[in-house]
């Protein structure tokens, strides 16, 4: 199970946007995350008139590595660490819910 995923808010914990926080875009492999509004660079483009775009400079969120972010607990207003409970179902099959919650304080990630 991965730790942090799509739409889970986070904070930058190291590099050039250190403190920063924004919500997670997308995965990129297995290692790298995209944030919205972090790791903002300018990006020069050439114009394509097959698509309609027109050239010049734009500005593009990149990736960052997955250990330099963190995820955002919004009860303590810090970075925290996660770890994944496994439980049974209530009717007591053999099914098992799988839930993530932040290490510091217990609560259910994203509830």
């Amino acid at each position: 199970m991965e730790k942090i995923r799509k739409g889970d808010e986070v904070i930058v914990i190291a590099g050039k946007d250190k403190g920063k926080r924004g919500a997670v875009v997308r995965r990129v492999g297995s290692e790298r995350v995209l944030v919205e509004g972090v790791n903002r660079v300018k990006k020069h483009v050439k114009p394509n008139p097959m698509k309609g775009e027109v050239g010049g400079v734009v500005d593009k969120d990149m990736p960052l590595h997955i250990s330099n972010v963190a995820l955002y607990n919004p009860a303590t207003k810090k970075a925290d660490r996660i770890r994944v409970e496994v439980k049974a179902t209530p009717d007591g099959r053999k099914k098992v819910k799988r839930e993530r919650v932040f290490k510091s304080n217990g609560a259910v990630v994203g509830a």
